[in-house]
């Protein structure tokens, strides 16, 4: 596995930088338009404007075709309630109580970011507002594990331990990845898993943390559409997505901006 990952140079890195807050930028700019009412093709179409004509990025996942997949036909992912992951917008309305997860990928100058934020549509209830909220703890749990000398498994460790002992289950056949110029590279981030195992982290490495956290439990299928993925029960689902730099002494998150959802405080 070692031999596909990339390590960054620091003019790399600064364009990661740049094309990492590019993507949250795109989650800033959409996050007044979730509102009851509006379709997620409404807010794909919105997305897509911003990215090619404001930002003068291109939509990663447009076209997208992976081997064994049919080309993703948008440019942003939109998974709702019990969607886990790669929902494909359309003319489904979001209404009052809905969560849904946007999924952003942005290519700037060859470089990908990547991210992802879960939005509360109206009055939504304390159930569901628990489940994002963790899910976005479980991220930063992840992310705060980073550093050189750790391991993959380490991070999601961190990531388990913490969703399972609030009582929800963790996605496991899809993980985080590897990103630079290829939206996908090596290594895989799991989000479970044991500490001390997988790759060892060392500077330069930049890849993704996206727990997929589900209410009940963590069996998932996927829909005739070929993309769209959800929960087995039924139950809701959520997921956040950072970038992540490994530094000389730590991490750095490429995908902040000024929009960024606070940061959950450690514990």
């Amino acid at each position: 596995m070692s031999s596909n990952v990339t390590f960054k140079t620091s003019d790399e890195i600064e364009k990661m930088r740049v094309a990492g807050r590019l993507a949250s930028e795109v989650l800033d700019f959409i996050t007044p338009h979730v509102q009851p009412g509006i379709t997620t093709d409404q807010l794909d179409r919105l997305c897509h404007d911003y990215m090619v004509e404001v930002q003068h990025t291109i939509p990663a996942p447009l076209n997208y075709a992976p081997k064994g997949h049919r080309p993703y036909p948008r440019s942003i992912c939109t998974s709702v309630n019990h969607q886990v992951c790669h929902g494909i917008p359309g003319e489904r309305i979001l209404k009052n109580g809905d969560i849904v997860n946007l999924d952003i990928t942005v290519i700037k100058d060859g470089f990908h970011g990547d991210t992802s934020r879960m939005f509360c549509v109206g009055e939504t209830s304390r159930q569901a507002n628990r489940l994002c909220e963790l899910t976005h703890e479980a991220l930063w749990h992840g992310i705060r594990i980073v550093a050189p000398g750790r391991h993959l498994g380490d991070i999601g460790h961190a990531i388990q331990r913490f969703a399972e002992n609030a009582g929800y289950s963790v996605v496991r056949e899809f993980c985080g990845h590897g990103i630079g110029r290829a939206f996908h590279e090596d290594p895989q981030v799991l989000h479970y898993g044991r500490r001390g195992s997988g790759m060892e982290l060392k500077p330069g490495m930049t890849f993704t943390i996206e727990p997929m956290i589900n209410a009940g439990k963590k069996d998932i299928r996927q829909l005739g559409d070929g993309w769209t993925i959800v929960t087995a029960d039924h139950s809701l689902s959520a997921q956040w997505e950072h970038t992540v730099l490994v530094t000389e002494n730590g991490y750095e998150v490429l995908t902040l901006s000024a929009g960024s959802p606070p940061i959950p405080n450690a514990g």
